[in-house]
């Protein structure tokens, strides 16, 4: 009887101690294939948003390139002269209205912005992919004999206004595009997120 009782016992600790080992080796086995099947942390910032602080600090006139998704963003503090010279080259553009597809909903107005002073544009060219310079200086009659300032595109020689709307006769088949991007206050600009995809997260 006592004999028995021993092996009962035995058994039972035998096999839990057999269970526990057995669960060990699974979860030993499964977290590498698990681990395999999240998204490498290169791939995640990649696609992740980008936040700039400080946007007040970009002069009145300049640009900064940042990037996001492996692109360039060009990132403009436009004068009160660069948002007049928009008006002045409407009839030279493909698209003044900026009714293709290339920009969010709240981009889609004369300026192509949230903020009219501040410019978001993926940086490159819609001809070939080349980088646009900067060209806010004018006249610059090389580039074109009434020039207002914009971008030029030393491939082929795609121009572009100070909003990225293309300008007639360019290679370039469409306006340089609008990434999606909202304002997290007055000084910080969050790049590959907009106002409604951050509401809904």
């Amino acid at each position: 009887m006592s004999t028995e009782g021993v092996d009962a016992s035995r058994r039972r600790f035998l096999t839990l101690t057999t269970s526990v080992v057995g669960g060990a080796g699974i979860v030993a086995w499964a977290l590498p294939f698990l681990a395999s099947l999240k998204p490498s942390a290169r791939a995640q910032a990649a696609g992740a948003p980008v936040k700039i602080e400080n946007i007040d600090k970009i002069e009145a006139g300049q640009q900064v390139v940042y990037t996001w998704r492996q692109k360039p963003i060009f990132v403009v503090h436009r004068t009160p002269e660069m948002l007049e010279s928009l008006k002045k080259v409407e009839g030279d553009l493909v698209d003044p209205q900026s009714s293709m597809d290339q920009q969010p909903e709240y981009a889609k107005n004369e300026t192509r912005s949230i903020k009219p002073e501040y410019l978001v544009l993926i940086g490159t060219c819609t001809h070939l992919g080349c980088l646009p310079k900067f060209r806010p200086d004018h006249p610059a009659p090389e580039i074109k004999q009434d020039w207002q300032g914009g971008y030029f595109c030393p491939c082929h020689g795609s121009k572009f206004d100070l909003a990225g709307r293309v300008i007639t006769g360019s290679p370039a088949p469409k306006n340089l595009a609008v990434p999606p991007y909202r304002f997290a206050d007055d000084k910080t600009l969050i790049i590959g997120e907009d106002a409604e995809q951050k509401g809904a997260a």
